[in-house]
């Protein structure tokens, strides 16, 4: 017999820098989505606002520290976990990184700088590259010319991946302004498949038309 459903409350941090993202491997330790490819994100506090959480677990998560620069939407997605139907409901931030050495708290975790265009053949899925479209699409002073021409590719489209960086050594400072609220605008709604073998295997997202 199932248990009742429950909601939880998420923060994700979309850390755009010289127009690459970061994105974060999770450790194959983990019960959910263990080894998979996405942007910082985690469950709120008891009384944290959604702007604290985001900052607090990108440092968590990374060891970077942050400021919010907008506020680029929400979303939500279901899940299962030990037979209860779970409700995610998660806020979603384009962060300016204020500092750049990256530390992973799992040696069997992985960090990338990626350009859009090389997310989906990184292993990102579906709903994150959504998410993290949202946050490019931010208003341009907020997100800055860097982060608003770069391309996603192409859905379906075959693409090798950069190089990874071992740090964030090299990068110039990204042109952000100060904080603002972006247009929202609500990702895909969906259930998040309950393995990482299936949520790689999701269709790349479409790209959206202006």
């Amino acid at each position: 017999m199932k248990q009742p459903a429950t909601h939880l409350h998420l923060a994700a941090a979309v850390v755009v820098h010289h127009g690459r993202v970061l994105i974060v491997r999770r450790s194959y330790r983990e019960r959910f989505l263990p080894g998979a490819w996405g942007v910082p994100c985690g469950k709120l506090d008891r009384g944290e606002t959604a702007e604290s959480g985001a900052l607090r677990e990108l440092k968590e998560e990374t060891g970077l520290l942050g400021a919010i620069a907008a506020h680029t939407g929400s979303s939500s997605f279901l899940s299962d976990y030990q037979g209860r139907r779970v409700h995610n409901h998660q806020e979603n931030f384009l962060v300016r990184p204020l500092t750049l050495e990256v530390v992973l708290p799992s040696a069997d975790q992985a960090f990338r700088w990626a350009r859009p265009g090389e997310l989906a053949a990184a292993g990102v899925d579906a709903y994150n590259l959504d998410v993290i479209r949202q946050a490019l699409a931010a208003r341009p002073a907020t997100a800055g010319p860097h982060a608003l021409t770069a391309r996603f590719g192409p859905a379906g489209q075959t693409l090798a991946p950069g190089p990874a960086r071992a740090s964030g050594q090299g990068l110039a400072t990204g042109p952000f302004s100060s904080p603002t609220s972006g247009p929202e605008r609500p990702v895909r709604r969906g259930r998040r498949p309950s393995t990482v073998e299936s949520w790689a295997a999701e269709p790349r997202a479409r790209r959206r038309q202006p």
